[in-house]
């Protein structure tokens, strides 16, 4: 365990520098950078002045020595400054980073509430109305887009019931919005796996020696869809935290997906790096407290053995 544990931790090194690189390189591409887009409402800006900006940022170096020193700033717990802004990167982030939970949270805790029982309920009427309606109803939700979904809620709940606010004000919307999807893809693969416990040899001994049907799906079954419920958890969780840009700009929710939409339209390139950064760290972080679970659920998943 210990062992693979650093194995995990020593991949996220070549991960990291891979992806900050790529996307360091692809933003130089991007045909304009930060400047233009700070004097862009400034009318007629000279290009002298425009140098000089970039020579204060550091933008008219090459690319390698803008990567470097960078590179240099993360590895000393220096992330930079925000071109747009000025304020360090690092209390952005902190600033922007709770909305962002908040949302992770509420929209992970009603897709668990909604999507298990419904699951269990399909599967355990396998074929029948109630099966039937509730696959439909995934299946719907699984189709709508995150931002179609949201612009039906705000004309529904916001504009035409007058039960929420639109934007920046509440949390519901935007995870509802969220859930929505989530719960759909989750009953199905919370049913999937309910229907193929049930069929398995242990399930039907378990029946024949008398226990009831709800012993049999809290104790027995209920354990071996965890880790199928985890998984699914590992990478929402891991996408939520990275902040969910077309919901949280659609709801003005002021959280990291909104700053990274912000900070790409800018072109401010340490928001964007330290952004890549954080999510990189996320999906490793997640997926290897997953797998810790994984071992702790089920005794027969090994690590680096191939028996």
């Amino acid at each position: 365990m210990k062992k693979y544990f650093l194995a995990r931790l020593v991949q996220l090194v070549p991960i990291l520098f891979g992806i900050t690189f790529l996307t360091f390189g692809m933003m130089q591409f991007a045909g304009d950078d930060a400047v233009d887009k700070i004097f862009e409402q400034a009318g007629s800006v000279s290009e002298e002045v425009k140098s000089a900006k970039r020579a204060q940022l550091g933008l008219d170096q090459p690319f390698i020595v803008q990567y470097a020193n960078w590179l240099g700033g993360i590895l000393t717990g220096e992330a930079g400054k925000s071109f747009i802004s000025g304020k360090l990167v690092f209390e952005t982030f902190v600033d922007k980073l709770p909305a962002t939970i908040e949302l992770m949270l509420v929209s992970i805790l009603l897709t668990i509430f909604i999507a298990t029982p419904l699951g269990i309920l399909a599967a355990v009427n396998r074929n029948r109305p109630l099966d039937f309606f509730i696959r439909g109803l995934s299946f719907v939700g699984n189709s709508m887009p995150n931002f179609f979904c949201g612009l039906l809620l705000i004309y529904f709940l916001a504009l035409k019931l007058n039960l929420l606010p639109i934007i920046g004000q509440s949390v519901v919307l935007p995870a509802l919005t969220l859930t929505i999807a989530m719960g759909a893809k989750y009953t199905r693969q919370i049913r999937a796996v309910v229907l193929e416990e049930l069929d398995k040899p242990y399930v039907t001994g378990a029946r024949s020696r008398g226990v009831d049907e709800i012993t049999i799906l809290i104790k027995s079954v209920l354990r071996s869809t965890l880790v199928t419920i985890i998984t699914l958890l590992a990478l929402s969780i891991g996408s939520l935290l990275g902040g969910t840009a077309i919901v949280e700009t659609i709801f003005m929710w002021d959280g990291v997906g909104k700053m990274a939409v912000d900070a790409i339209l800018m072109r401010d390139y340490p928001l964007i790096q330290a952004y890549v950064v954080w999510m990189a760290i996320i999906y490793v972080a997640i997926n290897l407290a997953a797998d810790l679970l994984y071992h702790w659920l089920d005794p027969r998943v090994r690590y680096g053995d191939s028996s």
